[in-house]
């Protein structure tokens, strides 16, 4: 399952190191369910590895507090609201589902981390995904009365719902604001040039020895890239993708993005990708905005762009066609000649 990720996060440090220059200070683990790479340039490496360290354990702290199906506070918050109960949140998860909230609607709740329930009737909160439908029962009646996160109501410090379907996922948020709170602490600590990778959701600071970072978008169906693309100081990426997190039945594959609408896995596209250009939050909608465009589809995936403001995108089909605004195509180096490319406005 994590067999293009992995080898495109190779391609990665490939792209990074591929040059004779000094070494690179490179900090790894594993968290929110992928992998995790902070590149450091240009800085005394125990400084280096002190900073990216921090951002890691500050990783850790943020995927063990906002887990959707292990012990957690967010899982609290959803037990509560199940029950009906008013919860008390912390400042920080109430930012969270304020700015989650927002996102939502913007986006015309194509993104929206209120149906927790609904993934996990998918098999999608687990560590590895059974290859099983779900109740066709179950799916009926979670479609006749959903939930979403337009349900939630937030008073001073608490949280409450009146629809005890309502739980939070935040899996299609949260990488990107740890792009955002990695960022804001390596710049605090006195970096001022790395890379931060979560998974493919990407974000450059400075340059690599006087050089713009360079990185690759996945290929969905091959290992490798599809294209490679020079980001800029503060510019973020995000790739949302049927290849990640999935199961495979009777020749037909099923995705972790659910569409809320109809309540079953996307299956007319591929990949998504989303460059977003500096600002402080960056990489939250380099990682969120992607998602309703994936959602969206081959007829409307351009006036869901529009809508939440995203004009560097590039789509692929379910036949590896590929569609890039006009603005992302003038950044992007194919590897190869693509079978299909679509420029758009």
């Amino acid at each position: 399952m994590f067999k293009h990720l992995c080898l495109a996060l190779g391609l990665l440090m490939l792209l990074a190191g591929c040059d004779r220059q000094p070494p690179l200070v490179q900090q790894e683990s594993y968290v929110f369910g992928t992998r995790v790479e902070i590149l450091v340039a240009d800085l005394p490496e125990p400084q280096a590895r002190e900073a990216a360290g921090a951002v890691l354990r500050e990783f850790d702290r943020l995927h063990r507090t906002y887990h959707a199906w292990q012990a957690s506070e967010l899982s609290a918050l959803n037990a509560a609201l199940a029950a009906g109960r008013t919860h008390l949140a912390t400042p920080e998860m109430l930012a969270f589902v304020r700015e989650a909230k927002e996102l939502a609607q913007l986006s015309g709740y194509r993104f929206d981390p209120g149906i927790g329930r609904l993934i996990a009737l998918w098999g999608f909160h687990a560590d590895e995904f059974k290859a099983a439908l779900p109740d066709a029962a179950a799916i009926d009646a979670w479609r006749q009365h959903p939930a979403s996160i337009a349900d939630i109501d937030i008073e001073a410090d608490r949280i409450s719902s009146r629809n005890p379907k309502v739980a939070l996922d935040f899996g299609g948020y949260l990488k990107g604001v740890a792009l955002d709170l990695a960022a804001a602490r390596l710049r605090a600590a006195g970096v001022r040039n790395a890379l931060i990778n979560i998974g493919g959701n990407v974000m450059a600071l400075g340059d690599k020895h006087g050089k713009p970072w360079r990185v690759g978008i996945q290929h969905p169906r091959q290992p490798g890239a599809i294209a490679t693309l020079e980001l800029r100081d503060g510019e973020a990426i995000g790739t949302s993708g049927d290849y990640q997190r999935y199961f495979e039945l009777n020749g037909r594959r099923y995705s972790h993005l659910l569409d809320p609408a109809t309540a079953e896995p996307v299956t007319h596209t591929q990949a998504v990708t989303v460059l977003m250009p500096p600002g402080p939050k960056a990489g939250t909608l380099s990682d969120a905005l992607s998602k309703p465009i994936f959602i969206a589809g081959p007829a409307h995936w351009q006036e869901a762009a529009r809508q939440v403001g995203a004009t560097q995108v590039l789509r692929i089909d379910p036949e590896g066609r590929i569609e890039v605004t006009a603005a992302l195509q003038a950044r992007l180096t194919f590897l190869g000649k693509p079978a299909h490319l679509s420029v758009v406005p």
